[in-house]
């Protein structure tokens, strides 16, 4: 009680207690701390509209965030209602405490201290258990959108005859409702026994009846609804067995019935739900009964019976029926198995034909012009040359290229496609003069051009014919914008448009600038946008910066994986966007998936390791980016692009009959674009995915055979073979290149790789895709199988072979002198006349040459090798002829009369030989290359003085 008595009239201190002052400080401190946490949270929200808007999919933003919002009070609401009230009805039904028990009176200190406080204790444990349950149906949009778009797959399946969008749409929901539904009922059991106990209808040590005739009324029904549940579950596990996972020796993953499961889980299933419909309904009954009796019985006969039918007899049928006779009992199921496994990956119309392994024609003259006419083999690696891209054609330190380039097709002056190894001059921040916050996000904002070579040819030296090249790039692509402002290596912000004026290139004159004039990104004008990024990115300059201004805009999220995966969260997308130069722009491709994991009878497989190889060892960004990494079906159903200067992101419908995008299509109107708007230029650019190949080959190790007794005797297993070019002992990365199968009349634009046997390194398969769009065959997969009572060398005993002659030996190990190293490029394999060619690049690094350079080609054709200089050379000694097709000598040699030319040749002949010596003493690169740059000049003066010789013959012949 305040004291009421006389004393002092002046101002008393309270102990303890601060002033007004520190109060109104504090006061002040909380609310400030509360508008910065809300305006942090703004800021997040805001700039992900604000970027969504800039590249024109703010319905994407606002279905997800509708969707997840729409969820989170609807499921938090109903999680708090059915919880909240089940504490209001138990305490309503609370006995009266006119005889306090000992076990009570303990309890009335409780009941005395949240006497006061009951309304908002409901209202804190209502609120949180709402916002854990929105929270976790919030993260179901995906499955929500997908139950409510859904269309029909007109594909059943073998065992209950229902669409596979059941399985694929509508069961995940159904589950998702199931576990929400048993999470609800056991959140209420927990919280009405609480509240029972709390006020007496509960008791636990007292005399007399432990629960009142209200508790027992009220816990039977929930545990009756609880029951009732478990009766769904046991309904919807029936249908479960079809996409349900498991471990089989023959298949793998396994997805779908077995024996076992068709003859003893299923019944088992069904007798289960009977008993716990039976189960429920006696719970239920104690509405009227008021005893535990009946009900407890049958939750016991329940639990027995799902002990003895769910879990012993379908032992019992494994171990009695099915294992003394697996393959019979089986083999129906597995037949089911390998037909819904080819259909779910597309794998289903593969050719496998029968090839011989061993050539059939005698003339070697007719075999060597054959190999022409077969492929066009690519001694330009991709994988490799990248330092020597970066070497000759970086030209400024700010500018890189990927670890790994690209292989496209460009046509050639006389309307043919090549083979062409390119990659984009891209920003590359660590290489700018100094590094501060106005260069790395004002000045430096961006790459410029493409450079590419020739696929197949390299020059004198080893180098690649640049057919695009220089600064800014020039050549044989034409005209295109050649700014590159979203790339894969930009992962940083940039602020274009305002004052600033950024570094555009440098010529051999001065250091040219420009301003974007593109309307990408976020416009930084608006204060409020500033101060958004500023908190959104921690960086506080944003807000004052005298570099921003008038037409100022924010660039981010910039590699196209990042844009495609932002405006579609729907796909998976390939781990690996190339660009090409399509209608004078550069854009980059981004192949996207749509995947399930809910195709009855498929074997599931996991995206993150089948797509794994050598290169995705050492280069993390061309991983692919799963939505589901176990999944079971899979299409490449989008092609994307992204554009490099305006960062524009198209989505155009590729797989005009998947239903899982037709039914993302629905939830996401007008985000995808018809198959129809792909303009011609951008069809010649696009190609058959890796990724997608890459699982599609894991399957077909075990899944190209049809036969289910095959199938299961697992005497016709593959396996992809380890790269041989490399120690990293991951998977050898599919190959690219020009080629034609048997069965082919031309040459395609192909996507190859080669299978072993399990366990053994002889060749079992080749394999090989037509990748160009623009033919009726593409995506069509021809697999040539090798008999199996022949042994064809494989990759890795090729590469051996290549190692242990004792002349390449010699050679390498020549090459491989002082800091030389010796570099292996991608080691091809062609089909050629019922054999099989391989060929691969073999580039040298060392010296003060830090790049690599070709230096030898290995070729081998059953069992003969060569190791030369040109690809050509290693052909005309494997075969023993040359080309029919190569041109003549010149009939006309240099004069060598003429003194001029004679000192000519002389000196090349010198150069020559100061050059092999180079190679031979240490070897000295730079000397080598000095020789080949005389032996240049030499030929080249040789050349002017015998075309002036002839010139002048001709004229005194007139």
């Amino acid at each position: 009680m305040p004291d009421r008595g006389g004393g002092p009239t002046g101002p008393r201190i309270r102990a303890g207690r601060p002033s007004r002052r520190v109060r109104t400080l504090l006061m002040t401190l909380g609310v400030l701390s509360v508008l910065g946490m809300a305006f942090t949270m703004f800021a997040g929200f805001w700039t992900d509209w604000l970027w969504y808007r800039s590249v024109h999919y703010s319905s994407v933003f606002t279905t997800t965030l509708s969707t997840k919002i729409g969820l989170f009070f609807v499921f938090g609401l109903l999680m708090a209602l059915a919880v909240g009230f089940n504490i209001w009805l138990a305490h309503r039904l609370r006995p009266p405490l006119s005889a306090m028990s000992m076990e009570q009176q303990s309890l009335d200190r409780y009941r005395m201290g949240i006497a006061p406080y009951k309304t908002w204790m409901l209202l804190a444990v209502t609120s949180l258990v709402g916002l854990i349950a929105g929270a976790s149906a919030s993260s179901q949009w995906r499955t929500w959108l997908m139950w409510v778009n859904g269309v029909p797959f007109h594909q059943k399946d073998p065992q209950f005859h229902l669409d596979v969008s059941f399985y694929a749409f509508d069961l995940p929901w159904y589950r998702f409702l199931l576990g929400f539904g048993f999470a609800t009922a056991i959140l209420c059991l927990i919280a009405a026994a609480l509240t029972h106990y709390l006020y007496g209808g509960l008791r636990v040590t007292s005399p007399g009846a432990r629960a009142t005739a209200a508790a027992t009324g009220h816990l039977s029904v929930l545990l009756g609804i609880f029951v009732a549940l478990k009766a769904v579950a046991y309904w919807l596990d029936r249908y479960g067995l079809a996409v349900k996972s498991s471990d089989f020796k023959a298949t793998g993953n396994w997805t779908g019935l077995r024996y076992v499961d068709a003859n003893a889980y299923l019944p088992a299933k069904t007798i289960l739900f009977c008993i716990a419909v039976i189960c429920a309904l006696l719970f239920f009954a104690t509405l009227w009964r008021r005893t535990w009796q009946l009900p407890v019985i049958g939750f016991g006969l329940m639990v027995l019976s799902a002990i003895l039918i769910g879990g012993l007899y379908p032992a019992i049928v494994q171990k009695f029926q099915v294992q003394p006779n697996e393959q019979a009992k089986e083999a129906p199921y597995v037949q089911k198995n390998l037909k819904a496994t080819r259909e779910a990956y597309g794998i289903d119309d593969a050719k496998v034909t029968e090839y011989a392994g061993r050539s059939t024609t005698a003339d070697k003259t007719k075999l060597r012009d054959q190999v022409d006419d077969t492929a066009s083999i690519r001694i330009m690696d991709p994988n490799v040359v990248s330092p020597t891209f970066q070497q000759l054609q970086q030209i400024k330190a700010y500018y890189g290229f990927p670890t790994n380039l690209d292989v496209d097709r460009y046509s050639t002056k006389d309307g043919k496609d090549q083979d062409t190894v390119l990659g984009l001059r891209e920003l590359n921040l660590d290489g700018i003069p100094k590094n501060n916050w106005i260069n790395d996000h004002f000045r430096y904002t961006h790459g410029y051009g493409v450079v590419a070579a020739k696929g197949t040819e390299a020059d004198s030296e080893g180098r690649p014919v640049f057919i695009e090249k220089n600064l800014p790039s020039q050549g044989d692509l034409g005209t295109y914008k050649q700014q590159i402002y979203y790339g894969e290596k930009t992962t940083t912000y940039s602020i274009v448009g305002g004052p600033q004026k950024e570094v555009d290139y440098s010529d051999n004159e001065r250091e040219k600038t420009t301003s974007y004039t593109g309307k990408s990104g976020v416009n930084l004008d608006n204060p409020i946008n500033r101060a958004a990024y500023a908190v959104a990115f921690n960086e506080p300059q944003i807000l004052y910066s005298g570099a921003i201004g008038k037409g100022s805009r924010i660039l981010y999220n910039r590699t196209p994986k990042d844009r495609v995966e932002a405006v579609a969260p729907w796909l998976t997308i390939d781990g690996d966007a190339y660009p090409a130069v399509v209608n004078h722009r550069i854009q980059w491709i981004v192949d996207a998936y749509t995947t399930t994991n809910g195709y009855p009878y498929a074997s599931r497989t996991t995206l993150g390791d089948t797509t794994a190889d050598s290169l995705t060892a050492t280069n993390n960004s061309r991983a692919v980016v799963a939505q589901q990494n176990q999944v079971n079906y899979i299409r490449n159903s989008v092609k994307a692009t992204v554009d490099a200067y305006t960062g524009e992101v198209k989505l155009y419908q590729w797989d005009t009959a998947d239903p899982v995008l037709k039914t993302w299509m629905k939830a996401f109107p007008g985000t995808v674009k018809p198959r129809a708007d792909i303009s011609a230029d951008l069809m010649a650019h696009l190609r058959y995915p890796q990724d997608l190949f890459k699982v599609q080959r894991e399957l077909l190790t075990r899944y190209h055979v049809t036969d289910a007794q095959t199938f299961l005797s697992g005497s016709e297993v593959w396996e992809v073979p380890d790269d041989p070019t490399n120690d990293s002992g991951s998977a050898v990365p599919p190959y690219y290149l020009s080629m034609k199968m048997p069965d082919q009349s031309a040459q395609a634009f192909s996507l190859t790789t080669t299978f072993t046997p399990n366990g053994r390194d002889n060749l079992s398969a080749f394999m090989a895709v037509d990748s160009d769009p623009r033919t009726n065959d593409y995506g069509k997969i021809r697999i040539l199988k090798l008999p199996t009572n022949t042994t064809v060398d494989g990759p890795k005993q090729v590469q051996s072979q290549f190692n242990s002659e004792s002349d390449i030996a010699e050679t390498i190990s020549l090459l491989s002198r002082g800091h030389s190293k010796v570099e292996y490029g991608n080691l091809l394999t062609v089909p050629l006349d019922g054999g099989l060619l391989y060929a691969e690049p073999v580039y040298v690094r060392g010296g003060s040459l830090k790049y690599p350079l070709l230096r030898k080609v290995l070729v081998t054709y059953e069992g003969k090798t060569a190791f030369k200089d040109t690809l050509d050379e290693a052909l005309n000694e494997v075969f023993g002829v040359k080309s029919s097709t190569t041109p003549p000598e010149t009939t006309n040699p240099p004069n060598s009369s003429n003194p001029t030319v004679r000192q000519a040749l002389e000196d090349a002949q010198k150069a020559f030989d100061a050059g092999q010596q180079a190679l031979k003493e240490g070897p000295d690169w730079d000397a080598y290359a000095k020789a080949q740059k005389d032996l240049q000049d030499a030929l080249k003066r040789a050349e002017d003085a015998q075309s002036k010789a002839d010139k002048t013959g001709d004229k005194n012949k007139s």
